[in-house]
């Protein structure tokens, strides 16, 4: 039953996030914020694998992967906030922790429903089932989302710790705007297809979890703050509108003539 995993999921990324929440409430900080959402989806993972410990490996791979991912993501974050010490998201926030709380109920809710494909597995009717062609699939979209997510942000943090200045547009910023983004939609919509052959009825309802994370990236929390920082900063830049003009937004793309 795909209920039982999903309510397990759901105390375990409230008590994680709750546990994070207390301590940036106390020490008014920011630089757990970004760490507690990545070891929120592995939090979670670990327990749902610890839950079913008895089932195929087969079904609990999205966890192991999910796991594999944030703890990639999360390295890269924490390393990037040590050195910022403030994320100026929560200025006027962190000091009124009902405001605060706000933030880490909502980070929760999403951890949750990005990881409906990841919980309908572990709770799959068939935790016997083998390693077919939509496992196959899914497992390669996951590894080209987690390969491009990863060298994308590679690619930025070597470009400014280098004392790169301006806009990013080697490597894969040539072809994207956001390639790291699309690299994370791509991995969830790889877990959500590795999951495909073992899920019941209600279970398919986890498609909501790969649309849920790419809307947020293309429309709402991700791309837009982005495109609104940049055109700020280098909007009187030719070569930056240039770049823009050329460059598609998400999607690696050859740039356009």
């Amino acid at each position: 039953m795909v209920s039982e995993p999903l309510a397990i999921a759901a105390i375990s990324a409230f008590v994680i996030n709750g546990a994070f929440f207390a301590y940036a409430v106390a020490r008014k900080t920011d630089v757990v914020t970004d760490l507690s959402y990545s070891l929120s989806f592995a939090f979670v993972s670990i327990v749902l694998i610890l839950l079913n410990a008895g089932s195929s490996p087969v079904t609990l791979l999205p966890a192991f992967l999910t796991i594999v991912w944030a703890g990639r993501l999360g390295a890269y974050l924490f390393t990037r906030i040590i050195k910022t010490k403030v994320d100026h998201r929560f200025d006027g926030m962190r000091e009124v922790p009902l405001k605060f709380a706000r933030f880490w109920i909502l980070q929760a809710i999403a951890v949750i429903v990005i990881l409906l494909p990841v919980i309908a597995s572990a709770g799959s009717p068939e935790p016997a089932r083998g390693f077919g062609f939509f496992e196959a699939a899914g497992l390669l979209l996951w590894a080209v989302g987690f390969i491009v997510e990863a060298l994308a942000d590679g690619q930025k943090s070597r470009f400014k710790r280098n004392g790169g200045k301006g806009f990013m547009a080697t490597g894969l910023w040539k072809y994207s705007r956001h390639p790291n983004y699309f690299g994370e939609s791509l991995l969830w919509w790889g877990i959500w297809v590795y999951a495909l052959p073992g899920l019941s009825v209600i279970g398919h309802l986890s498609v909501l979890g790969p649309v849920f994370i790419t809307v947020l990236l293309l429309f709402v929390s991700g791309i837009p703050l982005l495109e609104k920082s940049a055109d700020a900063k280098y909007g009187a830049d030719s070569n930056y509108r240039e770049y823009k003009r050329r460059t598609s937004i998400f999607v690696p793309l050859p740039p356009r003539n």
